[in-house]
C-alpha cells in the first residue's frame, strides 16, 4: 500500500510480546485519521514472575508460546471480524526480551503470510510514542516523556518514524529504579505500585539526593538515588512499617523532583528548537505514567510552561497490543511495511542518530 492508504480505512491486528505481557489487539484507523479500538486482550504473567522479584526471560518466552494463540483468537472474536478483514499484521519486533519477541514476530509473520497481507515490524517504543494520537487525537509535533521499566527518555515526536532524543537515562530506567527500591524494602513486584501505596502513608522527610538537577542536557541518573536509599535503610534497620513508608515517600519525592526538573529543561529545549509554530503538548507514556504523584507534578510543570499534559489511560501506558496495532496502522497509512526477513532487535533506539550521553548505559 502506498500513499493512497492515507485516505483508506485500515484494520490492523497487533501483537505484543516484548516482556511479560502477552497481548493482541485489533485497531481501525478511519479514512479521516481517527482511531478506534475494536478489541484488546492482555494476558498477564505477573503470577509467574512475582516469586522471583522480576521477569525471568525463559519463563516469559514459554508463557507467550502457551498464551498467544488464544489471545489472538479472543481479540478477533471480540472485534467480530474474520481474518480476511485484516489489512496488515503488526508485531513488536524490539526492543525487549529476545525470546518473547521471537514468539510474537514469528506468529505475526505466519499470519501475514497466510493471509497475503503486509507485515509491519513495530518498535515497542514507537507504540508508546504514538498512542496519544489514538486516545486524544493529538497531532505532531509534541514532547514525549517515556517512563517505563526499561526506558526513561525525553523525545520530540515530529511524526511517524521521526524522533529527536533530547535526554535519556545514564544508568537505571525509572521503572527499574522503583522495582529495585521495592525489593530493597521487602515490598512486592512490580515495585512501582507498591512504593506508591507505601508513600501515601509516609512522610517525605528523609534527605535523599536529586542527581542531575539543573544540568543543561535533560539526562537522568537514578543509580545514586538507589544507593542512597539502601544506605538510609541499613542505617534504620530493623525497619518498622513507618520506616518503610517514610523511605518510600522520600524516594518517590526525590524521583518527582528529578523528573520535574529534567522535563522542564526539555520543554524549554523543545520550544527553542521548534518555536512559535509548534503546539505546546507534553505526552507522558510508559508504565510509570500511572504514578499519580508524578502525574500531578508534571501537570504543574506543563502548566507553568503553557503546555497541555496528555497521559493515555493506564491500560494503554503499560505494555499492550493496542499501541502496536495503532503504530502499525499509521505506518501502513504511510506505505511503511516490512518483508518477512525483518529482524528482531533486543535493542532498537527510536533516534539512532542521537549522540550517546556520556556515561549512558544501554537503555536506549
Amino acid at each position: 500500500m502506498g500513499a493512497a492508504a492515507k485516505d483508506k480505512s485500515l484494520t490492523v491486528l497487533g501483537i505484543e510480546t516484548s516482556c511479560d505481557e502477552t497481548a493482541a489487539a485489533v485497531v481501525r484507523r478511519a479514512a479521516g485519521g481517527r482511531g478506534e479500538i475494536l478489541a484488546s486482550v492482555v494476558r498477564s504473567q505477573l503470577d509467574l514472575h512475582s516469586a522471583y522479584g522480576g521477569v525471568v526471560p525463559e519463563i516469559a518466552a514459554r508463557a507467550h508460546v502457551e498464551l498467544l494463540d488464544a489471545a489472538i483468537r479472543q481479540a478477533m472474536g471480540e472485534a467480530g471480524l474474520d481474518f480476511a478483514a485484516v489489512d496488515a499484521v503488526a508485531a513488536a519486533a524490539g526492543p525487549g526480551l529476545i525470546g518473547g519477541l521471537i514468539v510474537g514476530v514469528t506468529t505475526a509473520k505466519a499470519i501475514a503470510l497466510g493471509l497475503g497481507r503486509p507485515f509491519i515490524a513495530v518498535n515497542h517504543l514507537e507504540g508508546h510514542a504514538l498512542t496519544a494520537g489514538l486516545t486524544d487525537g493529538l497531532d505532531f509535533p509534541y514532547l514525549l516523556l517515556l517512563v517505563s521499566g526499561g526506558h526513561t527518555q525525553l523525545l520530540i515526536v515530529n511524526g511517524v518514524g521521526a524522533y529527536e532524543r533530547l535526554g535519556t537515562t545514564l544508568d537505571d530506567a525509572l521503572g527499574e529504579a522503583f522495582d529495585k527500591a521495592a525489593k530493597l524494602l521487602g515490598l512486592g513486584y512490580p515495585g512501582g505500585p507498591e512504593v506508591e501505596r507505601e508513600a501515601a502513608r509516609g512522610r517525605p522527610a528523609i534527605a535523599l539526593p536529586r542527581p542531575m538537577l539543573g544540568r543543561a542536557e535533560p539526562h537522568f541518573s537514578l543509580a545514586g538515588l538507589k544507593t542512597a536509599l539502601r544506605r538510609e535503610a541499613r542505617a534504620r534497620a530493623p525497619l518498622s512499617r513507618q520506616d518503610i513508608a517514610d523511605l518510600c515517600a522520600s524516594f518517590q519525592e526525590a524521583v518527582v523532583d528529578i523528573v520535574s526538573d529534567r522535563t522542564a529543561r526539555a520543554l524549554d529545549l523543545y520550544w527553542e528548537r521548534l518555536g512559535s509554530g509548534a503546539q505546546r503538548a507534553l505526552v507522558v507514556a510508559g508504565g510509570v505514567a500511572a504514578n499519580q504523584r508524578l502525574k500531578a507534578a508534571l501537570e504543574t510543570v506543563a502548566g507553568k510552561h503553557g503546555f497541555r499534559l496528555v497521559v493515555p489511560p493506564p491500560e494503554l501506558c503499560s505494555d499492550n497490543a493496542v499501541m502496536i496495532a495503532w503504530a502499525g496502522a499509521l505506518r501502513l497509512s504511510h506505505g511503511l511495511t516490512d518483508d518477512l526477513s525483518a529482524p528482531i532487535r533486543a535493542r532498537w533506539p527510536l533516534d539512532p542518530e542521537a549522540p550517546p550521553a556520556i556515561g549512558a548505559g544501554v537503555k536506549a
